[in-house]
């Protein structure tokens, strides 16, 4: 079994340094730092953003040579929205869950909406507005606490929800993308 790094330089010469402990490749601490170094300049390494994106209000951005940019909609730190980009809104039907029970709602501030809500899981959205929600609110009237936009958390929403997020890991990642779909329709 081989101990040493092994990696050659361009002129030839081998690297004699022992292969760090645990590593995922036979290389040595120098070369690992240096082939991580040369990942994350690509890739960029995840950070918190000084603030909250100018251009969505994410607060995860990452790191480059060049600079930090939004991780969700690569909006550079430090840029200035154009006018219209921050008030990009598309209405959404949301289904959040709490304890035992979905709210149905719409919203063109679904951020917004949901931050003054009892929210303990963001189960989906779907494109559309109160015509839209009010098809949602008949479709589930059997499971609705009168006079509420509540459900109780049925099979029969479970199965909606599971059809709208299909593929889906993140639900925000749908608004975003319509989001950014609004925004590049107005360019």
């Amino acid at each position: 079994m081989t101990t040493a790094c092994g990696i050659r330089s361009r002129d030839g010469a081998t690297c004699a340094e022992p292969i760090e402990p645990g590593a995922p490749l036979p290389l040595c601490t120098t070369h690992l730092l240096l082939a991580h170094d040369w990942v994350e300049r690509t890739t960029g390494a995840v950070d918190l953003l000084p603030a909250p994106c100018a251009a969505c209000g994410h607060p995860v951005g990452r790191r480059y040579p060049a600079g930090l940019v939004c991780e969700r909609c690569d909006w550079r730190v430090g840029d200035v929205p154009d006018d219209g980009v921050t008030d990009a809104s598309v209405d959404v039907v949301y289904y959040v869950r709490w304890r035992d029970r979905v709210k149905i709602g719409t919203s063109a501030s679904p951020r917004r909406r949901l931050a003054v809500l009892p929210v303990e899981e963001v189960l989906a959205f779907e494109p559309g507005d109160r015509l839209l929600e009010r098809r949602r609110h008949e479709q589930f009237a059997a499971h609705r606490f009168a006079g509420t936009e509540w459900f109780a958390l049925h099979a029969d929403i479970r199965a909606h929800v599971a059809d709208l997020t299909i593929g889906v890991g993140d639900p925000w990642v749908l608004v975003d993308r319509w989001t950014s779909h609004r925004l590049a329709a107005r360019a």
